[in-house]
């Protein structure tokens, strides 16, 4: 199992430990680093000035937002980082939800999200194979442009740039049951959430071991890399407080208490109704709340919090299932230092 590192996005300006924890991962052997974006600061550009300022650690968006720019945009970032970092860029990709698309993009939410990502994977690849123009007859992302309001002069193009690499790595966030089939026929990798090292069979409908869903690839090639908030620290208690806090803004505040992604997967989890709670408390202002709501029992299910033994005892158990990638959300370079001696 190889450790990733996962910065996230910026908070209300840039964190000025993101580029040492980046060199300190490197330093220590962690396979990759990963940035995120949510409504603010963007992936790509956080994970190119970390580019600029590493050698050998492989780079990745954890997630890059499909509604904040087109296939062939996305493709061009990954293209063009890929170049510019030697062959470090894997992309990872996520849909979001209604809340930010319509709310913060400005772009309806597609009525069939599993068309709409496969449509935009395809893209992204035809750009990076580079085999020939784009073409897409497609419901969300034909190519050429061939809506009503067009000028029907659009031109079928390839790439200008060579890419780097024509398999250059495509992960997907998913977390509904057919999202992640989908996942696995037509991506390189996944990117769950909320992972349960001793439930990730039933929770996520899976099998004990994944199979061979896509043709002509061996799943020892398909990368499994959920995220984990780890912190070696003697108060348990204290150390959950972050994890709680995450989820109780990805619960109650990241989408509608009708139609919450995040919300559905801890209620799948068995915590239905805490989440619900978790929601109300939040829409009403009452954030603090929102976040104690949040179980103990949830909150370390999914996390490695606690003294050096507990987390080297709990690190076995990520050991046991698919996973091939450990991205680790860690505040401190200690930290990272325990994992990567544990983890050897």
């Amino acid at each position: 199992m190889r450790l990733g590192l996962a910065l996230g996005y910026w908070g209300r300006g840039p964190s000025p430990a993101h580029l040492e924890l980046a060199r300190e991962a490197e330093e220590l052997g962690y396979d990759s680093v990963w940035t995120a974006e949510a409504w603010g600061s963007d992936a790509f550009t956080a994970l190119t000035w970390i580019a600029a300022h590493t050698s050998r650690i492989r780079l990745g968006t954890a997630v890059a937002q499909m509604a904040a720019r087109t296939p062939t945009a996305t493709a061009m970032h990954a293209l063009t980082l890929d170049h510019l970092s030697g062959g470090r860029m894997m992309l990872g990709l996520g849909l979001s939800g209604p809340q930010v698309v319509e709310g913060w993009y400005g772009r309806p939410f597609p009525r069939s999200p599993l068309t709409a990502t496969r449509e935009y994977v395809d893209v992204v690849r035809q750009v990076l194979r580079r085999e020939g123009p784009v073409t897409l007859d497609g419901r969300y992302h034909p190519h050429p442009y061939t809506g009503a309001d067009g000028t029907g002069l659009g031109k079928p193009l390839r790439a200008i740039t060579h890419p780097l690499r024509a398999d250059l790595p495509v992960l997907l966030g998913a977390e509904g049951p057919k999202n992640i089939a989908q996942t696995l026929r037509i991506a390189d990798g996944w990117l769950p959430l909320y992972w349960s090292p001793a439930r990730w069979a039933e929770v996520y409908a899976l099998p004990d071991a994944l199979p061979d869903a896509r043709e002509g690839t061996s799943r020892c090639d398909f990368t499994v890399a959920p995220m984990v908030r780890a912190q070696v620290c003697e108060d348990v208690a204290a150390g959950l407080l972050p994890v709680k806090a995450m989820l109780g803004f990805y619960i109650g505040g990241m989408g509608h208490a009708a139609h919450n992604f995040h919300a559905d997967l801890m209620g799948r989890m068995g915590y239905e109704a805490e989440a619900r709670r978790i929601q109300e408390l939040f829409a009403a202002g009452r954030r603090e709340e929102a976040v104690l709501a949040v179980p103990d029992a949830f909150a370390d299910e999914i996390a490695l919090v606690g003294p050096r033994e507990r987390i080297a005892e709990r690190l076995a158990e990520w050991r046991k299932g698919p996973v091939t990638d450990l991205l680790v959300m860690a505040p401190d370079p200690a930290t990272l230092r325990t994992l990567a001696e544990l983890n050897a």
